[in-house]
């Protein structure tokens, strides 16, 4: 049967599917529109299970502040042609509106919400069948405190997401946030960093220091001193200001509010790997 070009576009606006599949699905489902929806959403499956084994190395980051909460979230493909495409980007920001209206708790439980009678994570899927890629929701956070902030790289690629117990100059929280960005922490503070990353740097630092022919008795005292090295350089208070490598990142927010605390902070980068910065709160 002879399908229109706007029957394509149609079904093109109802699914975000390229114009050749909408043709496609509209030839294989004779013009019946509801079957050719469930053949693109076929696809989509079928796309995401050829590729599964696929690294999702590319993304895009968003991130929303609604009062005292915060949320970000990173949709990620293979490549940076799709990351950058304009219907990718709307579906990302999409995700996130999902999640801010569903006040989504976790990753879980956002796959899990149900929009326009599919769930997210069907969503997600229906993209691998757009872009013929692997697509996946490789990370998503949420975070309540007194004050959030966001900063989200002018690339979208990379984002933070920090709370505060209180309000505080929002160009201070600002720099704070871009800090993060550009400096990638391993935690907020030294006592708040991982034991096993710790180790991992004490035993290199021994290490070196044996390579280096140091007497075996001076090992221990060597890797401490490597690894305070490595918590003053890698957690976020400890490190120099980007802006000004006078004082610390801990100082300068020190010298704009004394009272300050972090709530929480998360960070995500592109491709999905991040960084989740929980330290107790004071």
């Amino acid at each position: 049967m002879e399908i229109k070009a706007a029957d394509v576009a149609k079904l093109r606006a109802m699914t975000g599917a390229g114009m050749m599949d909408c043709k496609k699905a509209l030839v294989e489902a004779e013009g019946d529109f509801d079957r050719a929806q469930d053949i693109i959403r076929e696809k989509g499956k079928l796309v995401a299970a050829k590729r599964a084994d696929r690294t999702a190395t590319q993304g895009v980051v968003a991130s929303k502040i609604v009062g005292q909460k915060g949320y970000m979230l990173c949709l990620a493909c293979e490549t940076d042609f799709v990351a950058q495409n304009a219907d990718f980007v709307a579906a990302t920001n999409a995700i996130l509106d999902i999640a801010v209206e569903a006040d989504a708790a976790d990753l879980d439980a956002l796959l899990a919400v149900v929009k326009d009678g599919k769930t997210v994570a069907e969503i997600v899927t229906e993209k691998s069948g757009q872009t013929g890629e692997k697509v996946e929701l490789a990370y998503y956070g949420k975070i309540e405190a007194p004050m959030c902030v966001t900063y989200i790289h002018m690339n979208s690629k990379l984002g933070t997401l920090i709370g505060f117990n209180k309000e505080i100059d929002k160009e201070v929280a600002k720099d704070v946030a871009m800090q993060a960005a550009a400096m990638a922490p391993v935690s907020i503070d030294k006592g708040d960093c991982d034991p096993k990353i710790i180790e991992h740097e004490r035993m290199i630092g021994r290490e070196q220091a044996r390579q280096e022919g140091k007497p075996e008795a001076m090992l221990d005292k060597i890797a401490e001193g490597k690894v305070n090295k490595f918590l003053k350089e890698n957690t976020l208070l400890n490190q120099d200001l980007v802006k000004n490598n006078k004082i610390s990142v801990g100082t300068y927010i020190k010298e704009a509010d004394k009272d300050w605390y972090f709530h929480r902070e998360i960070f995500t980068r592109k491709s999905g790997k991040k960084h989740r910065l929980e330290p107790k709160v004071r």
